[in-house]
């Protein structure tokens, strides 16, 4: 389905060029833009491609950010590409790691403002948890996320750049002149960090097509995961320019329940959602949509609750993720038992569809499902706390 306008919102992305003085950032700029800012800046149109495909190359394929260590590139050049333009990330403001492994990064972008960042390793694999927004457009009742005021969308380099940074951390960047293998740290990208993906759709594609771009990074679409609570005019866009594995935020059987969890849902109600998957030009038996279902005790825990589920997801080839409720501060639910989630996980499995019980992640650095937020709006919100309870 097509939106008959695009998207928009009252949303700024910080421009690549704050000031007349500032340097250009490669990082984020497809090879189309790559190609014209080099021209722009003095390369011969006959040369731009091949430039192209070595700064391409430097950056991505080897994590090199010295234009000084691009050593393909004439001393000259070097000089020139350095007095306009940067190869820059996002920076660590800091780091935790969970008792089980999982890495939670603070990282300042443009501007001063910061989104956080998971790395959760598992075996054989390891997945990064990528944030598209500073805050969040949506106000999920169950999401810590949702609770922090949305500031504007992520540029293509940042969101690119925490691939970047991670990788970094990792210390993942092949030696120069070696590709990239199969066995990675970092080999998954699930864009289910804070903020909604469609609502910041072009920043999002321009940045999984260099993820997954054959001479850079080099992960497949089928290793990245995008996470969607139902911007629906969006959803077949996701398909044929990004082509990457979808996931949905559906939480609620019923739009009395979902309207409350999932606000966006007043404007495109469960079956306009649904309808939009039916139709979503990816979906087969192979790659089938995953619905994320965090379980809320009391609220849409109940036998009757799953039987509805089956019932509404018929026919979409799916697996139902059910994510155990990972509590916040503050938060105006509890997580399901043990047994009630077993119980509903296996009228899920009865009715013949895969229902995983998501394994928290990283719950004592809050870096679970729902639980990202940025550090400076926790200590900023429990500073006017303080001064309200003392009556400042």
């Amino acid at each position: 389905m097509q939106p008959s306008a695009p998207i928009t919102q009252d949303v700024l992305t910080i421009p690549r060029k704050v000031d007349a003085g500032a340097k250009i950032n490669l990082v984020g700029l497809t090879r189309p833009r790559l190609r014209e800012v080099l021209i722009e800046h003095g390369t011969p149109e006959k040369q731009a491609k091949m430039r192209v495909g070595q700064l391409w190359q430097w950056m991505y394929g080897w994590g090199v950010r010295d234009f000084d260590a691009m050593t393909n590139l004439s001393k000259s050049l070097r000089e020139d590409l350095k007095a306009s333009f940067e190869v820059a990330v996002p920076e660590v403001v800091s780091k935790q790691v969970s008792e089980d492994g999982t890495r939670k990064y603070l990282v300042r972008i443009a501007g001063g403002h910061e989104v956080e960042v998971v790395y959760i390793p598992e075996e054989g694999r390891g997945t990064l948890c990528v944030s598209s927004q500073v805050g969040c457009t949506l106000t999920c009742s169950f999401c810590h996320t949702g609770t922090q005021k949305l500031v504007r969308n992520l540029t293509a380099g940042e969101i690119i750049g925490q691939v970047m940074m991670a990788r970094d951390d990792l210390n993942e960047w092949p030696e120069q002149g070696a590709k990239n293998t199969e066995s990675r740290l970092l080999s998954n990208i699930v864009l289910m960090g804070m903020g909604e993906p469609l609502y910041n759709f072009e920043n999002v594609r321009d940045a999984m097509n260099i993820a997954m771009d054959p001479e850079g990074i080099q992960l497949s679409r089928r290793r990245i995961t995008l996470s969607t609570s139902g911007v629906v005019p969006e959803i077949a866009r996701t398909a044929e320019e990004i082509g990457c594995q979808l996931a949905i935020s559906f939480h609620a059987t019923t739009d009395e329940v979902r309207n409350t969890l999932v606000p966006i849902n007043k404007r495109w109600n469960i079956k306009a959602l649904l309808d939009a998957l039916r139709a979503y030009p990816r979906v087969s038996n192979s790659e089938r949509i995953t619905f994320e279902y965090v379980m809320l005790n009391g609220v849409n825990d109940s036998d009757e609750d799953a039987h509805r589920l089956i019932e509404l997801i018929k026919g979409i080839p799916a697996k139902i993720n059910l994510i155990p409720f990972n509590e916040w501060p503050g938060a105006p639910y509890t997580r399901s038992s043990n047994n009630r989630i077993r119980a509903f996980a296996d009228i899920i499995y009865n009715a013949g569809y895969a229902s995983p019980v998501r394994k928290p992640r990283g719950e004592d650095i809050m870096a679970a499902c729902g639980q990202l937020k940025s550090e400076t709006e926790r200590v900023r919100k429990s500073r006017k706390q303080i001064e309200a309870d003392a009556g400042l």
